[in-house]
């Protein structure tokens, strides 16, 4: 089945108030556009109550790139038709006749949002009938070989089969700026956690030999943000990384320091002693084996 549109959800910006909910959404479609034109697709967006609509002749390549957009918590690649039942069910077997066969099992899941003249149990009894009798599979609610998703919303309905993980998180620009001191890949890692929590990293690189890492992660996840050279020997080193943080308007500094030796300590008592901004670590309470995993599953080479 050819997809022409991506449905995209988030999961906290829902809790927000009305004003900062909508100023999230429009950073969060605002950082979508950026990656998109990043990438040269051609799109459309439209939104409505909990839902961003992404539209596109290119669905498998904006699901990798909406795969990096912080604050999407799922995105599924969908087809879209009107509310009339006779629709939902055309191209309800239209999907399914692609996925299952006589030795398969189904379950719909079907859920409904606004006026119409039949419930959400309605349309899951009415469409279950119509691929049973057009594929002979089984209706199984609790353990199906296969799930049709069947979401309607107003005048339409939108139906897919999977719900694809995304990042989570706010979307970045939401919050303050963070400085990142890079002496390690993980510490790029550590950026990536303060990143999901909505804010603009600027960068302090103190090790070339991770140069290539870091700019092949900005490229990846869209951040578009600075690199500063900073070198860790030369004794005006903290200076350097004060002003770089006064310039870049930065409300906190995050490291990568994580409690496997004693010289992280003196690492963090030097930076608390130096530098007269919060100091984040986000890694300090992880394992190196979660470290290590957590690294390959978003690209980070160690």
């Amino acid at each position: 089945m050819k997809y022409n549109l991506l449905i995209i959800r988030y999961g906290e910006l829902a809790l927000k108030g009305k004003e900062t909910r909508r100023r999230f959404e429009n950073t969060l479609i605002n950082n979508i556009k950026k990656a998109l034109d990043f990438e040269q697709i051609q799109f459309k967006i439209t939104r409505n109550r909990g839902r961003i609509y992404v539209y596109s002749n290119q669905i498998d390549k904006c699901t990798l790139i909406l795969q990096k957009i912080f604050g999407i918590t799922s995105i599924s690649p969908a087809s879209q038709t009107n509310d009339e039942i006779s629709s939902i069910s055309q191209l309800s077997r239209s999907i399914s006749k692609e996925f299952i066969t006589k030795q398969k099992s189904f379950a719909l899941r079907v859920t409904r949002t606004g006026t119409h003249n039949y419930s959400s149990q309605d349309i899951a009894i009415k469409i279950g009938n119509d691929i049973v009798k057009m594929t002979k599979a089984k209706v199984n609610l609790n353990k199906p070989d296969f799930e049709l998703f069947i979401e309607i919303r107003d005048k339409c309905a939108y139906i897919f089969t999977q719900k694809i993980l995304g990042p989570g998180g706010l979307p970045m620009g939401t919050q303050g700026n963070v400085l990142a001191l890079i002496t390690h890949p993980t510490s790029i890692l550590a950026s990536w956690y303060i990143m999901r929590r909505g804010c603009k990293i600027f960068f302090v690189n103190s090790n070339n030999n991770y140069t290539q890492t870091l700019k092949s992660f900005i490229r990846n996840w869209y951040a578009n943000s600075d690199i500063s050279i900073v070198n860790v020997n030369k004794k005006n080193y903290y200076k350097n990384i004060q002003r770089i943080s006064y310039e870049k308007n930065c409300d906190a500094i995050v490291t990568g320091n994580c409690l496997f030796n004693n010289d992280e300590f003196l690492n963090i008592k030097l930076l608390k002693k130096h530098i007269n901004l919060p100091i984040l670590h986000p890694l300090i309470a992880m394992e190196m084996e979660q470290i290590i995993q957590k690294c390959k599953q978003i690209g980070i080479s160690l």
